[in-house]
């Protein structure tokens, strides 16, 4: 049961997290609070950016502040199923006979860094399959139990196309998030530098320990959704897919084939730890609007028409929510004609609907508090 408790220490510990993780990594705030968010959620994260701007480094840095053992694997198009499971191998044991012994890989760890993952074969890719859905490996029949928490945190270069192999649609899917590292601000770049020139290395503390951060969990998990929300959170889902009930304009439009059950129940998770991090007690429009890029954007294939007018995934994705109508669309995705009719007043009345349901979210939250604690 969650207790005010509970939730307190949650608080202190995501701050703790975040300011130990501060000192590793400058800049980058989407992404650093999308992939802690996804770890207390218990699921795996792809960072896509391009060589240099951190993805390495935060993975990293994650290792050191939650106090877990961190394997790195770095994918090379002869690397082999192998490599990254474990396999038997002959040994003798004290009595002279030989017998097979099994020897653990990488995969073998808490937080695993599947560095360019791209870059190896399908039939390595697909050797994480079971490890990152069903926490276990097996090999040569035998299935073993992986360690919790367990995480996979991939990283992939979007601009190299040879020597590379697109990851299968089944292992993209089982992805919680997919996260855009963007290149460094000019303060940021200047933060960087002089940061690195005292020391190359991390100097993150530790903050949170796999108990603890499985406790947290926990707590997130026991957060309220109402069913109105859970129903828009299944809508937004199912308009992705162009042949369903649901299914949005853009999305008949753009999308060839939408997002899986995965989706839903990524988002759902996700969106209740998201809730804890900005001091609510129940999930809001907001957070499922914010949360939907990150969960969806690489569950979704595109139409020829898409790619031939340059259409984005994150573009889609902001007309289905625009066309659904609930919450408001994150500010970082409103496009600049939209920031200048906002201000020359031609929104006004959208911005005056985003305040309405500002009011009653924080309601809602109150309401929520006094349900969650048994309070009149």
């Amino acid at each position: 049961m969650i207790t005010e408790e509970s939730i307190k220490k949650f608080s202190e510990q995501c701050k703790n997290i975040f300011e130990q993780v501060g000192r590793d990594v400058i800049g980058q705030k989407e992404v650093v609070e999308g992939t802690i968010t996804a770890m207390i959620a218990g699921g795996n994260v792809l960072l896509e950016g391009v060589p240099g701007v951190g993805k390495t480094r935060l993975v990293r840095s994650l290792g050191r502040v939650f106090d877990l053992p961190f394997s790195r694997i770095q994918f090379t198009p002869d690397l082999m199923p192998a490599d990254v499971t474990g396999t038997n191998i002959i040994v003798k044991n004290e009595e002279g006979n030989t017998e097979f012994s099994f020897q653990p890989g990488p995969v073998f760890s808490n937080i695993i860094l599947a560095d360019e993952i791209n870059r190896a074969t399908p039939k390595t890719q697909s050797a994480l399959l079971e490890a990152m859905q069903e926490h276990t490996v097996t090999v040569m029949g035998v299935s073993r139990k992986l360690n919790e928490p367990f995480f996979v945190l991939a990283t992939q270069n979007p601009i190299e196309q040879d020597g590379t192999y697109p990851l299968p649609e089944a292992q993209m899917d089982r992805f919680m998030f997919k996260l855009i590292v963007k290149n460094p601000s000019l303060d940021e770049l200047m933060d960087i530098v002089n940061m690195t020139q005292k020391t190359m290395a991390e100097v993150a503390d530790a903050a949170c320990s796999g108990d603890e951060l499985l406790e947290m969990r926990k707590t997130a998990n026991g957060i309220p959704v109402a069913e109105e929300v859970m129903r828009y959170a299944m809508t937004l889902c199912s308009a992705t897919h162009p042949d369903s009930d649901c299914a949005s304009e853009a999305a008949k439009k753009y999308v060839r084939l939408g997002a899986s059950p995965r989706a839903g129940q990524a988002l759902i998770s996700a969106a209740k730890v998201r809730a804890l991090l900005h001091g609510r007690f129940n999930v809001s429009y907001n957070d499922l609007n914010t949360l939907a890029y990150p969960v969806l954007r690489h569950r979704m294939k595109l139409t020829f028409d898409a790619i031939a007018d340059r259409v984005s995934p994150d573009e889609i994705i902001t007309m289905i929510i625009k066309e659904l109508g609930k919450g408001s669309v994150p500010a970082d995705k409103v496009s600049a004609e939209q920031k200048k009719n906002a201000d020359d007043g031609t929104e006004q009345s959208e911005a005056t609907a985003t305040a309405i349901q500002a009011e009653d979210g924080e309601a809602e939250n109150k309401k929520a508090k006094r349900k969650l604690f048994g309070r009149k």
